[in-house]
């Protein structure tokens, strides 16, 4: 072979092996062409052409970049943090959810061990008890925090999970989510749906849309984590650990913490 054709195949080879790799970006450029290596490591976890085809249609999303980047609320001091979230509203609501709901909340608790204040005021901070679950397209803004260079390794998981899920039907390609591609009224990642995802109501599938099944997969994430009956939960106690869990600000975790008590009284 001549030295001139290995020189000149060596950049070659390099330069193919670095669009294959296509380890992250940090704009959309590259984004579309970086799909196929990332289809490929799908299709050897298991993913089938329901979810390949479902990654292959996702857009990046400029939306779910802005938010992973703007996420100053939980700078905040817990007193304005609170303020800002409508924290005496999620109390007051939660309250009457809770008496609303009472036979579900009972149920969840015999079960998992979670009191009710503690589910209410996640949902109630989530998702403003379901009044919004997001608008951005799941898999595209999954797809794209893969993408992105800040957290591409924590994220793949969750983007398989997807399009699994899209596989199996739980969820579809347009199904909408958080700016992160949090599903449904507690906002749930892809990957997590998938692991502690019950179905509460007993329909045969799992819809974290579904209020009974959000509930009891919040309840069973939770109790997965270590969860103790009985035990208290403000910071310090033992539950407290478990709460730190499911956020991981230290206000988001004391505001969950604070307004599960009041609506617990």
């Amino acid at each position: 072979m001549p030295k001139s054709f290995i020189i000149t195949l060596i950049p070659a080879l390099f330069i193919a092996s670095q669009i294959w790799a296509a380890p992250c970006g940090n704009s959309s450029a590259g984004f579309d062409g970086w799909k196929p290596a990332i289809a490929a490591e799908a299709q050897t976890a298991g993913v089938g052409p329901a979810g390949l085809a479902a990654l292959k249609a996702a857009r990046y999303s400029t939306a779910t970049i802005s938010a992973d980047r703007n996420q100053k609320s939980f700078k905040y001091t817990l007193e304005k943090f609170m303020a800002l979230r409508g924290a005496e509203t999620i109390v007051a609501q939660g309250r009457k959810r809770k008496a609303k709901n009472a036979a579900l909340f009972a149920a969840l608790e015999a079960q998992y061990g979670v009191p009710a204040g503690v589910l209410l005021a996640i949902h109630g901070m989530e998702t403003g008890f379901g009044g919004f679950m997001g608008d951005t397209n799941i898999v595209s803004a999954v797809a794209t925090l893969v993408w992105d260079c800040r957290r591409s390794d924590y994220f793949k998981p969750h983007l398989i999970a997807a399009l699994q899920m899209v596989d199996q039907g739980a969820i579809s390609p347009t199904t909408v989510g958080a700016k992160h591609g949090e599903w449904g009224h507690t906002q749930f990642l892809m990957g997590n749906a998938q692991r502690y995802g019950v179905d509460g109501n007993g329909d045969g599938r799992i819809d974290l849309e579904n209020l009974t099944d959000a509930m009891a997969t919040t309840a069973n994430y939770l109790a997965q984590k270590g969860w103790q009956a009985g035990k208290a939960y403000q910071e310090g106690a033992p539950n407290f650990a478990v709460i730190q869990e499911w956020n991981a600000a230290t206000v988001y975790q004391q505001a969950i913490a604070l307004m599960a008590e009041k609506i617990d009284r």
